[in-house]
């Protein structure tokens, strides 16, 4: 998996501008056993660098991306980070061993227990999970100095910027499937202004908001 991460990145360069992730990322990807957040019917391809479904219409990313996002958002020991869509909690783990505090927010319910139970059975005592819209961020543990989104809005929230910290860094996907996706970093500076760039082409699973995908 950590070979085909690696070719990944070499070869999406031209994109991203980045040729490798940090040896941090690296070493995160390495520890985190992503056969705990499979299906078990599916653990036979857990290594493989693709996503894979686990239940109600949502999926694990591919490596490959949960290392990209990761990478993105230059993430620090002190950093306090927000997730939208904690999904099966792989990406969180990952992100929990690259900074001080992870929360993270799942709008399916049943996504939102499990992955909250896996991480503290695996021991990733820093990652806060709850259930709730990511349109909405997580207000009262705000501000962040990374946000990480892992599925599509039309557009980049407004209340997730405005819960992005001075100066900080967001990773999002932006679009729509039948249009297209674009991995957008937005950056916000010390004083407040912001900005895009778009990363590389994608296809995420599309946000949903209360209920209804947007």
């Amino acid at each position: 998996m950590l070979e085909r991460i690696l070719a990944s990145f070499r070869e999406t360069a031209g994109y991203t501008g980045r040729a490798k992730p940090h040896s941090d990322v690296l070493t995160a990807m390495r520890r985190v056993p992503r056969e705990q957040f499979v299906q078990l019917q599916d653990r036979a391809y857990a290594y493989e660098n693709r996503p894979l479904p686990i239940g109600h219409g949502q999926t694990i990313s591919q490596p490959f991306i949960v290392a990209l996002m990761a990478d993105l958002v230059d993430p620090t020991p002190e950093a306090r980070v927000l997730e939208v869509g904690t999904g099966c909690g792989y990406a969180a783990a990952v992100m929990s061993l690259l900074v001080a505090e992870v929360h993270t927010l799942e709008t399916v319910s049943h996504l939102a227990t499990s992955a909250a139970d896996r991480l503290h059975d695996l021991g990733y005592d820093n990652v806060h999970v709850q259930r709730g819209d990511g349109y909405d961020g997580w207000p009262e543990a705000a501000p962040y100095d990374a946000i990480v989104v892992t599925a599509a809005a039309p557009a980049v929230p407004e209340a997730l910027v405005e819960q992005l910290a001075a100066p900080g860094i967001m990773v999002a996907p932006i679009g729509r499937m039948r249009t297209g996706q674009q991995l957008v970093r937005i950056t916000k500076s010390a004083d407040g202004e912001v900005s895009e760039a778009a990363v590389l082409p994608v296809a995420f699973v599309p946000m949903v908001r209360n209920g209804t995908r947007r």
